[in-house]
């Protein structure tokens, strides 16, 4: 069972969770058109390490940063997103 360490909850089952998208691919209002494209369509899926957004849906409904391994699955780091992203 994958479990998810919500800062406000503590750790809990991915299933009280819902994956929104990889951080890389979230947009801005001032994007032009071609990035705004390339972020939502066109971009890569790489294997390994990747910041994702998620959501405690059944929990405290707060959003998280999420580090986690796309290949293991394994995750090293939940943030709220109003903290900075180490790099």
């Amino acid at each position: 069972m994958l479990l998810i360490a919500c800062p406000n909850c503590g750790p809990r089952a991915q299933a009280e969770f819902t994956f929104e998208r990889p951080l890389a691919s979230i947009v801005t209002p001032t994007e032009t058109l071609p990035d705004l494209i390339h972020k939502l369509f066109t971009r890569e899926n790489p294997r390994g390490p990747s910041w994702e957004l998620w959501r405690h849906t059944y929990g405290c409904a707060g959003w998280l940063k999420v580090h986690r391994d796309t290949h293991s699955h394994q995750i090293s780091a939940a943030l709220p997103v109003d903290m900075e992203t180490p790099s």
